[in-house]
């Protein structure tokens, strides 16, 4: 899970040799704006088939909080 993240937050980020850890803050260590997390979440949704409402976005911080929803969402898809 945390590749395909990796894979998906480099099209946010400047550098290619990116490593994205599970402690990363969204806005602070990955350098988004608000417009680039959405982006980047629709993103996580086509690309772990899965739907996240605008206002579960405000309460992805980390990565870890991202990764935790993704699997709360697809055990409920289960």
């Amino acid at each position: 899970m945390l590749d395909k993240l990796q894979e998906i937050a480099r099209k946010y980020t400047d550098s290619e040799d990116f490593i994205l850890t599970e402690n990363m803050t969204l806005l602070t260590d990955l350098g988004l704006n608000s417009y680039e997390l959405v982006q980047m979440i629709c993103d996580v949704e086509e690309a772990f088939e899965i739907n996240i409402p605008d206002r579960a976005i405000s309460g992805f911080k980390t990565v870890q909080n991202v990764m935790d929803y993704i699997i709360v969402m697809q055990r409920a898809n289960e």
